[in-house]
């Protein structure tokens, strides 16, 4: 499990990154902070849920129905994962 308490956000997209090259076999070099998860990554909502499912197992925290909803590109989800940080600090 990783301690997102510890990570920079810099950390924090780079992992991210990592995360979703590895689970929908995308090109690294070609993710950015911009990217977007659906229109860009051609990711649909099963895989959104199992992007969050791998995040709550990975984090131990899960994020809320409501910050999920909004999440549009690789900068939202490293910003919802960075505001888990701050809410438990």
């Amino acid at each position: 499990m990783i301690d997102l308490n510890e990570m920079s956000r810099d950390q924090l997209q780079t992992w991210v990154v990592d995360l979703l090259a590895e689970m929908f076999e995308l090109d690294k070099s070609e993710l950015t902070a911009e990217s977007n998860l659906y229109a860009d990554l051609d990711i649909d909502s099963i895989d959104a849920v199992d992007l969050a499912v791998k995040l709550k197992q990975m984090t131990g925290k899960r994020l809320a129905p409501e910050v999920f909803k909004n999440i549009r590109t690789i900068a939202d989800v490293v910003d919802a994962l960075a505001g888990m940080t701050e809410q438990a600090a």
